[in-house]
């Protein structure tokens, strides 16, 4: 039986798999494929115990960071409360 260490280690590897396979241009079909067989594992994780919600967004982050470099902004920033709508999308949902 695979260690939680050696089980995480091939979810980073899937996820890399991935993130190079979009960077090169690799096919809608393949890419749809592979990110099935990922969510399946990353459920099966999550369903086992053996990982949480929370440590898979921590994986999936880091791994997309080490393939596309980091985030423009942090997540802290993307989740606070949107800016106001501008004035002209103020008058065009008024019309």
């Amino acid at each position: 039986m695979a260690t939680r260490t050696q089980v995480l280690g091939e979810l980073r590897s899937m996820l890399r798999d991935i993130f190079l396979a979009k960077a090169a241009g690799e096919t809608h079909a393949r890419l749809a494929r592979a990110h099935g067989y990922v969510d399946g594992y990353m459920r099966a994780l999550l369903e086992t115990g053996v990982v949480t919600k929370d440590e898979l967004l921590e994986i999936v982050a880091s791994e997309r960071e080490r393939s596309s470099g980091p985030a423009m902004r942090p997540l802290v920033a993307v989740s606070e409360v949107p800016p106001p709508a501008s004035s002209v999308e103020q008058k065009t949902a008024a019309a």
